[in-house]
């Protein structure tokens, strides 16, 4: 079978569409040459491995002759993995949606020869349906009026440029609020579903960067709703079908609203958040499913997502054997095979909602939805062994695709969380994970000291984007505060130094390519989050902990300038902005906590237990040892151990607390300190 130019690529991605008979071209200057030349319009196609509808519509036309004779004839074809170049993938996203569509995966773009958008959608079907027109009768269209009709091309790309320039004029914006982000926050309840926890409607995703702020405004300004619909929210993930309760996981997101049938492709990105998030909560509910679902979580990831060299992978695939979700799901003889007839088949049936009928097209996807509250212990124990013995079976199955290559921010975000939780668990291996990824980045994914975005096989691909350095430099900063290694820390420093100095927006905040990523249009510019945290919003929180770590408060100003920068747009569109409005959290009040010790001492253990109980997110934890001194400026300075006994400082912004000598009054009067007292009243979402 011939195979066209994507066959020299790495990305898994681009390796399943190499013996397409479309002339693919990588994104490469290459390829916008040879448009130039022939004057013919760009089709550029992204997608990611583990896309359903991208599989679809490769299999609908992109495979077919006839189709790609067609789009040989009229365009120069373009594949790019969104993964693998995420600012292509955001640039022309963000175009499509000025244009009044919804964005998704795959999307479809016509550029002209010089890259400039003009058209675009996302999936098209082979034959007219769902309301769309044919890929065929798109491509002839398209082609026509790139000939025919100079003047409408002009006016788009005309349109479509300004639209995209960066810009952050939304108007005069007063600086946040206590009581405006608690207004904020309140107003944000009446988009939650109060049934089945989440945002109101379907398809459902777990929007961790959105409930990670309600939570942290409930717990400052004593929300109490807030606080119970993100209990209500984590309940029905983790209890849904959503989660993968044989491996352990969570998949993308669902199609209906009560968390049931899931899009089965599981990616890193939200397990990364996912887990750092239910040990945030945990700590302060003592969850023992959130427990649970964190420890299983993170041994999916150490059985099946570790790439030779401690990093993870992107992702797996929904598909196996051609089939969406063949490798989850089950019939109820398949079950019966298993476990038998006995009382705990009987019981793993009821609580795991299985039926002879199944609960989707037939079969049986495993769920806990109608058991939403744990059995007694001899009974969950029983149902872990029925699930061992089911995993067991599944093993045998053929797996749905891994996507091996390895991402940067992505791994920041799963260093991050592993660290986290190997240290509010007290789970040393789990730490060691992060380290061992960590150190994958650090060795083989910089060439000149610059990060790169994507590793596979040995190649390096894509230049790092903002928020690679963003994730990175807050996993180096939470590996500094577990681990106590000041090269973490000095890791922080020097890629927030790269930051300022490739990334820097003049009016404030970070382009999210840098100044010598060459091959783009223009570089984007936006505060606002998709699937994970913006960089912007990652870095204001990145700015501020290193204010609080080192004591220089040029963070501090710059942290500053960033969130004036974006929060007209956050005040304007609220709900795309929760990462950075659960910054201005923070920076309205940095937070650390100094203890003043030995943290390998005989009492570090209740010091720490104590910490693991209070959920303070976006609070740094130093420990300082009786010869270390911390910087002039630092709000803790000066301060010591008492009587030689281990001593914590609270401080909120340039206030700290008396010395504190027990580890329980410390947990106390961290619940005490973090509450702010404010009188709520409506604002926008």
């Amino acid at each position: 079978m011939a195979l066209n130019r994507l066959s020299e690529e790495t990305s898994p991605y681009l390796q399943q569409h190499k013996h397409n008979p479309v002339e693919w071209w990588p994104w490469c200057q290459e390829a916008f040459e040879e448009a130039q030349r022939l004057d013919k319009p760009v089709l550029l196609s992204v997608g990611y491995a583990a896309c359903h509808w991208c599989h679809v519509m490769a299999h609908e036309s992109f495979e077919k002759e006839d189709t790609a004779e067609l789009m040989n004839q009229l365009f120069i074809n373009i594949k790019v993995d969104r993964e693998e170049r995420p600012d292509v993938d955001t640039l022309y996203m963000t175009a499509l949606q000025e244009l009044g569509e919804q964005g998704g995966w795959p999307l479809t773009m016509f550029l002209t020869p010089d890259g400039m958008p003009f058209f675009g959608g996302t999936y098209f079907p082979d034959k007219p349906r769902f309301g769309k027109p044919s890929f065929k009768d798109v491509l002839v269209n398209v082609a026509r009026v790139y000939a025919q009709e100079k003047e409408t091309i002009a006016q788009n790309t005309a349109y479509l440029k300004q639209r995209l320039t960066p810009r952050l004029n939304y108007g005069a914006a007063p600086e946040f609020s206590e009581e405006q982000l608690a207004a904020i926050a309140a107003k944000f309840i009446g988009a939650i579903d109060p049934t089945n926890g989440g945002l109101r409607g379907a398809p459902k995703f777990p929007n961790t960067t959105i409930f990670q702020f309600l939570w942290r405004a409930g717990l400052r300004y004593n929300l109490k709703t807030c606080i119970e619909e993100v209990k209500n929210t984590l309940l029905h993930i983790c209890q849904g079908g959503i989660y993968d309760h044989l491996g352990g996981g969570f998949s993308r997101y669902t199609v209906d609203e009560r968390w049931l049938v899931p899009h089965f492709e599981k990616m890193l990105y939200d397990n990364a958040l996912l887990i750092e998030f239910m040990t945030e909560v945990w700590k302060e509910t003592q969850s023992d499913r959130l427990k649970t679902r964190v420890a299983e979580t993170i041994g999916w990831l150490k059985r099946d997502m570790i790439v030779p060299g401690g990093a993870f992978a992107a992702s797996y695939d929904a598909d196996s054997d051609g089939i969406e979700g063949k490798f989850y799901v089950w019939s109820a003889r398949e079950i019966t095979d298993i476990l038998g007839h006995g009382e705990e088949a009987a019981i793993f049936a009821q609580t795991y909602d299985v039926t002879e009928g199944g609960n989707w097209e037939g079969k049986t996807i495993l769920n806990r939805l109608k058991a939403l509250a744990l059995l007694n212990g001899s009974e969950e124990r029983a149902m872990d062994e029925c699930r061992a013995k089911l995993l067991a079976e599944r093993e045998r199955r053929v797996k749905p695709g891994w996507d091996d290559k390895v991402l940067a921010d992505w791994n920041g975000l799963a260093i991050r969380a592993l660290a986290r939780a190997g240290d509010v668990f007290v789970q040393p291996d789990w730490i060691a994970l992060a380290v061992d990824a960590y150190g994958f980045v650090k060795s083989r994914m910089i060439e000149n000291g610059r990060l790169f975005h994507s590793w596979r096989d040995g190649k390096l691909k894509g230049p790092a984007t903002a928020a690679d350095y963003a994730n990175m430099i807050s996993a180096a900063l939470v590996l500094h505060q577990v681990t106590g290694e000041a090269r973490y820390l000095d890791d922080g420093v020097e890629w927030t130094a790269i930051m300022n100095r490739h990334y820097d927006a003049e009016q404030g905040g970070y382009y999210f390519a840098a100044d010598d990523t060459s091959d783009l249009i223009l570089r984007p510019l936006s505060a606002s989050d998709d699937a994970v945290p913006n960089a912007n919003a990652t870095m204001l929180q990145n700015l501020a902990d290193l204010y609080t770590l080192t004591g220089d408060a040029a963070y501090l100003t710059r942290a500053d300038g960033l969130l004036t920068a974006f929060q007209g747009a956050a005040q304007t569109m609220a709900i795309g902005y929760t990462g950075l409005l659960s910054g201005a959290l923070t920076l309205i009040s940095p937070q650390s906590i100094a203890i003043a010790g030995d943290r390998a001492g005989p009492d570090a253990a209740a010091w720490r237990r104590a910490l693991a109980e209070v959920s303070l997110p976006g609070a740094t934890v130093q420990w300082v040892s009786p010869d270390e001194t911390l910087p002039a400026s630092s709000p803790a300075f000066g301060k010591k151990a008492i009587g030689g006994n281990t001593t914590a400082y609270i401080c909120f912004g340039p206030r700290c607390s008396e010395p504190i000598t027990d580890p329980a009054t410390l947990k106390e009067r961290l619940k005490e300190e973090r509450a702010v007292s404010v009188q709520v009243a409506a604002s926008p979402v």
